[in-house]
Parts: structure tokens; C-alpha cells; sequence
């Protein structure tokens, strides 16, 4: 459902970029260089990053139909090869997601790229310092990820 909403307002945000670059309204808020050439590169950057949020998000939504179609498939539960496929194929739609997310993310920046490189440079350094702080776990999540990774190998061997 978000892979949906992310690429339709991909999609929208893109179309909403092509009406405004036709429309050439000189606006006062602008900091740098205002020739048309360069206002031209700025839309077509952010319309192509809006575009491969769409692509990406079309795709998460593809892999994860896709997943949804063969997890009930009752023929060939239980083999080791099909189950590695639909673990495979629901990362893909995972990764997918992520990419589609992430260009969103960079959207953001090449948005206030329009009002001058102070803004965007500004914005760049915000973005990075939240994405680290998304990327990066604490001590605490790794323990406990590593404890109960540890808790399933004795329950293992204690089982056989």
C-alpha cells in the first residue's frame, strides 16, 4: 500500500514538475544563477529522480504481487527450492521499496536546488545526518538481535 502512494505521488510530483517548467515565471526567491538553461537542468533532475521513485515503487509493488501469488501456492509448499525463491523474490520488492524511498529522500534537496545552492547544501547536510541516524542500529539492537539469534542455535541443538 505505501509502494502504491509513493508512486502515484511520484508520478503526480513529476507531471506537476513538467507544468511548471513550462510555465517560466521569474520569481524573487531565487539565489544564483537564473538562466533558462540552468532552471531547465534543475526540473529535468528532479523530474528524473520523481521518475525512478515511480520505477522503483512499481516495481516493489510487482515483486511484492508477485510474492502474494506464490506464498499460498499449495502444490509446492514445503520444497527448499521454492521457498528460497519466494525469500529472494520478497527481498527484491523489499529493495525495491528502499530505492524508491531513497529517491524520494534525494527529491527533497534537488526541490530546494530551485532556490539556490544555500538552501540545498543546507538541506543535503540535514538529510544526511537523518539518514544516518535511520541506517545506523545502537548496541542495544544488535544484542538483542544477536541474543536471540544465539537463544534459536541452543534451541536448536538442544532439539536434536
Amino acid at each position: 500500500m505505501a509502494s502504491t502512494l509513493l508512486a502515484t505521488t511520484a508520478i503526480t510530483l513529476s507531471s506537476l514538475i513538467g507544468v511548471f517548467a513550462s510555465n517560466n515565471s521569474d520569481t524573487k526567491l531565487v539565489f544564483g544563477n537564473k538562466t533558462s538553461l540552468n532552471s531547465s537542468v534543475k526540473r529535468l533532475s528532479i523530474s528524473l529522480c520523481f521518475l525512478v521513485a515511480f520505477l522503483c515503487n512499481v516495481q516493489s509493488i510487482r515483486y511484492y504481487a508477485h510474492v502474494s501469488f506464490l506464498i499460498t501456492s499449495p502444490a509446492l509448499k514445503g520444497k527448499m527450492d521454492f521457498i528460497e525463491y519466494v525469500a529472494k523474490t520478497l527481498s527484491r520488492g523489499s529493495h525495491s521499496w528502499s530505492l524508491g524511498l531513497r529517491a524520494f529522500y534525494v527529491s527533497i534537496p534537488l526541490v530546494l536546488w530551485i532556490y539556490g545552492p544555500i538552501p540545498m547544501f543546507t538541506c543535503c547536510c540535514i538529510t544526511s545526518f537523518i539518514l544516518y541516524f535511520l541506517d545506523t542500529t545502537t548496541q542495544i539492537t544488535r544484542d538483542l538481535h544477536t541474543k536471540s539469534f544465539k537463544q534459536r542455535e541452543t534451541e536448536d541443538t538442544d532439539a536434536a
